[in-house]
Order: structure tokens, then C-alpha cells, then sequence
């Protein structure tokens, strides 16, 4: 047997050992201190991504050397009680004792009010500490509710900015509820940071198969002439949970499936499918391309959306038993919808009349994410009917994989068809190739100052002009939704809709992962 390794067999350390020579500039690297401000430290945000995030990424050696972490919140704390709240998601092997204690000899942790100009004043006396008489880079982490984002923001501005380094701000969503919220957050963010220092996060966006659509699109010469309403009849985006909100009902209830996913994580990958190729890979080229295919899309009519909310299933397990109305933290008669479908259109040359849907959904039948692309049927059949559409399909979750679903003759002495795929399954293909997590790939991001993969003020203002009208319709109507089964695939009337705009569901493939018989 060879002994020689495959070459795409690369250990973890290796990948990033060679992307953080892309990334950084050696001296910046090697001599400029860093330090990372996480705001809200205190909270279940940090606890289990933004600390295990910081931690992986400090383990491989991929930060610049002398950064720092520093957390900052409300609670009194100290940082063994952080460390003790974050190593459990933090998953350190036994030989990583060594470098898990230089991880927390560079952690610190405030307790301060995120009103009070004092506590940032501190804050600031305490990040010079770090790295006295330097020109520190600083990046702040706003690990927050949106409530008191003007509030922690004003005083960063106003206390804590690095003097000769460079500042940058990460903001989780939601960024808004609607149009009139997100244009008055990002009018307050504009008015104390540029545009270049504002990171709005979607982590959706460094997922590895979305970050792939870009190459797939447009670094292969066979998916070019069929990539437009000639060749293609539906395009459908979705996003499936298996289990429901409980405990977190409250939160949910008060923004929805359709902020909390679709108007974010699904449009977003709508715009990476539907947009002309960028004139180069340059974060504000792709960016500019992005809201070009927002800007051709109109606000969602209600007549084109189904709205769900799931039911306790009598025959389930646990919490497969209790509906989303059952959960205490929800208000009583609530009609917030934890599942919708939307059918958009892309008015332009290229889409015009291909139908875009956008399915979403918690305590359904599976956990998936994909974008699946239905091809129109093949003209002048010969196959008396037995031929289904192509498929080209890209599983974000779980298990990421491409695949096109084809004809072909069935093995054997007759000449009958069947269905069958192309096949790349990146747990196959790449077999002992670590993928980075979402947050590991964009806050490296942060640091080396890219921001393809973060949403600019001008997208978000697109993104809500597309869904307000919709929101604000099913709030002041109190809209009803339609009622499934936990662990079912949704209302009927979802599919239903799909049915009407041409999308051709023949249930009889299933894809079988051909690495696993």
C-alpha cells in the first residue's frame, strides 16, 4: 500500500497556515498588536461562537501574533467564570492544554453599563494597557440585542477608538425590523463610523458551499449559457430545521421566520445565484452586483406567500409533542408564522418570468439548506414522457455536496430511463479535509479587511424594501397562518404554491450518497 498522501488530505493547520500568508502582510502580522473587543461577553452569543471561534482560530496560529481578547459586559464576572462558561463549546483535546492557557493569559474581562460613558472610559484606559505607546488595531464585536446598539456604539466612538490603528465594528442581525428601523440603525452607525469599518454580519454568507456559488457560476464555461430564463424554469432557496422554538419562543415571536431566515440568509444566496458576473473578486465589485438584482426584484405580494405555524404531533417524541403555542415564553394566540414560502421575481434581461422561491421553516421532517436550481423540459421528447427536469443542486446543510440530477439509459437489455446524479460530495472528495466554521472564515475576514462577505447599508435597505410592505400587511391584518405537523414538510399549501409557478416535484428520486453503500 502507498504511503504517499493525498494531496488534498491537508490537516487543519496546514489550510490556514497558507491562508494566513494570504492574508496578511508579514510585518503587520508579526509587529502590530491586535485587539478584540467582544461586547456582550457575558452572553450565549459569546459563550458558544464568538470565544470557540477566537479559540480554533488562535490554536492554528492564524491570528496575528500579539492580539488580544478582551470581554465586556453588564454581569459581574470574572475570566474564569468565562472560561468555565465557553470551554465546554470550545472542543480542546487533551494536547491542546498548553496552548488553551496562552489562549487565556491574552483574555481579560470589564463589567461595565453599556450607557455609562464612565465603564468605556475604563474600557479604553485598559486596551492602551495592552499595548502601550503602539498604533493597536481594534475590532469590536457587538455580541448584543439590537437595543442598545446606539448606546454601546455612541460610547465606542466616543472612548475607544484606536488613535493611530485601524477600527472596525461587527453587527449582529437583526439589523432592524423593517425599513424605517434598519435605515434609522444604519444612519446612526454612519454617523460615527465609514462605511469600511462596518462588518454587518450574516454568517450564512461564510457558509463553504455559499461562498462556492461564485466559483461555481463563474469559473466554469458549461454553467454560463444555460444560467438564465432560456434554460431555467424555478429556482428555489431552502432552509429546514427539525426541531421548533421552544425555550426561545419569546425571542422568536418577536421577529418571525421570515426576518429571522429569509429576508437575510435566503436572500442573500438569491442574489449570489441571480447576479452577473462581477468585473472582478473585489468585496465592493461583488457588492455592487448584489443590489443591482435587489433593486429588480419588488416588494413580495402577499398572494404569492404561504405562511405556517406548527402544530404538536400526537404520535411524537419530547418535544415533537407540543405545538409553537405551547411554549409559555409565547404569547397566546400568537399568529407569528414559523414557516413561509415566497415566490419572487427578478425583473431583468437575464430572469425575467423565472419563478425564485423561498421556502423556510423550523420542526419540519429534516435538517437542509440547498439551492436547487429546475431546468425546463427537454423540447421534442422521444422518451414518451419518462424523462424528469435536470437538477443542479447545492447543499449548504448538512453534508455539503453539488450535484445535477440527469437522465440516463437504465442498465440492462431494455432502453427505458432513468434518473441518476453527478456527484460531489465533499466528505468524499475531500475526505480528510477540515471545512473552517462560518464564523472562523468571516471574522478572519474582519481582520484582514475584506467585506464581500458582509451586507452593505445599501443591500440591507433593498433587502427590507422587498419584504416591509409584506411584514407590515400580515402585523395589521393579523394574517392566520396555515397549521402542520411538527416533523412534517409544512403546510400542503406550500407545495401547492411551488405546484402553480412550475415547479415539477415527481417524488420518485431520492438522493442516495453513493460513498456510503
Amino acid at each position: 500500500m502507498s504511503n504517499v498522501r493525498n494531496p488534498l488530505s491537508r490537516t487543519r493547520s496546514e489550510v490556514f497556515r497558507q491562508l494566513r500568508r494570504e492574508l496578511y502582510d508579514d510585518d503587520e502580522f508579526r509587529q502590530v498588536p491586535h485587539v478584540f473587543v467582544i461586547m456582550g461577553a457575558s452572553g450565549d452569543l459569546a459563550k458558544k461562537k464568538i470565544y470557540p471561534t477566537l479559540w480554533w482560530l488562535f490554536k492554528d496560529r492564524l491570528l496575528p501574533e500579539e492580539t488580544y481578547f478582551v470581554g465586556f459586559a453588564r454581569s459581574r464576572l470574572t475570566l474564569d467564570d468565562i472560561r468555565a462558561a465557553c470551554v465546554p463549546y470550545m472542543k480542546v483535546k487533551e494536547e491542546d492544554s498548553e496552548r488553551l492557557s496562552a489562549f487565556f493569559s491574552r483574555n481579560s474581562y470589564l463589567a461595565g453599563r453599556y450607557t455609562d460613558g464612565e465603564s468605556f472610559t475604563q474600557l479604553q484606559c485598559h486596551l492602551d494597557s495592552l499595548a502601550p505607546g503602539t498604533a493597536a488595531n481594534r475590532l469590536f464585536y457587538l455580541a448584543l440585542p439590537p437595543t442598545v446598539y446606539n448606546d454601546v456604539t455612541k460610547n465606542i466612538h466616543q472612548h475607544c477608538m484606536s488613535d493611530e490603528g485601524w477600527n472596525r465594528v461587527i453587527v449582529e442581525k437583526p439589523f432592524g425590523r423593517d425599513l424605517q428601523s434598519s435605515e434609522e440603525l444604519s444612519a446612526h452607525l454612519s454617523s460615527l463610523f465609514n462605511e469600511e469599518q462596518i462588518y454587518r454580519i450574516d454568517h450564512y454568507l461564510g457558509k463553504e458551499m455559499v461562498q462556492n456559488l461564485m466559483v461555481l457560476r463563474f469559473g466554469n464555461r458549461i454553467f454560463g449559457p444555460i444560467w438564465n430564463r432560456e434554460s431555467v424554469a424555478c429556482v428555489v432557496l431552502t432552509f429546514k430545521e427539525p426541531f421548533g422554538t421552544h425555550g426561545r419562543g419569546g425571542y422568536f415571536d418577536d421577529f418571525g421566520i421570515i426576518r429571522d431566515v429569509m429576508q437575510n440568509h435566503l436572500l442573500q444566496m438569491l442574489t449570489l445565484v441571480a447576479m452577473e458576473k462581477p468585473t472582478s473578486t473585489d468585496s465592493d465589485d461583488v457588492r455592487d452586483e448584489k443590489v443591482k438584482v435587489l433593486k429588480c426584484i419588488a416588494p413580495v405580494a402577499l398572494s404569492d406567500v404561504v405562511l405556517g405555524q406548527y402544530a404538536g404531533n400526537p404520535e411524537g417524541e419530547g418535544e415533537a409533542k407540543l405545538g409553537y403555542l405551547d411554549d409559555p415564553t409565547v404569547p397566546e394566540g400568537s399568529c407569528t408564522a414559523t414557516f413561509a414560502t415566497a415566490v419572487l421575481y427578478v425583473h431583468n434581461e437575464r430572469w425575467e418570468g423565472v419563478p425564485f422561491v423561498l421556502r423556510c421553516g423550523k420542526a419540519l421532517n429534516e435538517r437542509k439548506a440547498e439551492v436547487r436550481l429546475q431546468f425546463t423540459d427537454v423540447p421534442g421528447d422521444i422518451f414518451n414522457s419518462q424523462c424528469q427536469r435536470n437538477e443542479l443542486v447545492v447543499r449548504v446543510q448538512p453534508d455539503e455536496a453539488i450535484y445535477a440530477k440527469m437522465m440516463t439509459k437504465k442498465p440492462g437489455m431494455y432502453f427505458s430511463t432513468e434518473e441518476t446524479e453527478l456527484d460531489l460530495t465533499y466528505r468524499s472528495r475531500y475526505r480528510d479535509v477540515k471545512l473552517p466554521d462560518a464564523y472562523e472564515r468571516l471574522i478572519l475576514d474582519v481582520f484582514s479587511g475584506s467585506q464581500m462577505h458582509f451586507v452593505r447599508s445599501d443591500e440591507l435597505k433593498e433587502a427590507w424594501r422587498i419584504f416591509t410592505p409584506l411584514l407590515h400587511q400580515i402585523e395589521a391584518e393579523r394574517i392566520q397562518p396555515m397549521l402542520y405537523t411538527y416533523g412534517s414538510r409544512g403546510p400542503k399549501e406550500a407545495d401547492e404554491l411551488l405546484k402553480r409557478v412550475g415547479f415539477h416535484y415527481g417524488g420518485t428520486y431520492k438522493w442516495v450518497d453513493p460513498h456510503a453503500v
